[in-house]
C-alpha cells in the first residue's frame, strides 16, 4: 500500500475503497461506514486496501 493510498483511505474513505475494487458492494459498505462515522470508514479502506 502507498502513502498515497493511505492518505486517500483517511480523507475519502469511499473514494479509496472505489480505486481498488470498483463500484460494488464493497464500495457501498464503505460509503455506508463513512456516512455513519467517519473512523469506521477509514478502518475499513485500509482493511480493503491492505488485501
Amino acid at each position: 500500500m502507498s502513502l498515497v493510498t493511505i492518505i486517500i483511505s483517511i480523507l475519502l474513505p469511499p473514494l479509496a475503497v472505489f480505486l481498488k475494487s470498483g463500484l460494488g458492494t464493497q464500495f457501498l459498505i464503505s460509503l455506508l461506514l463513512t456516512l455513519i462515522g467517519w473512523l469506521p470508514g477509514i478502518i475499513y479502506a485500509l482493511y480493503v486496501n491492505s488485501k
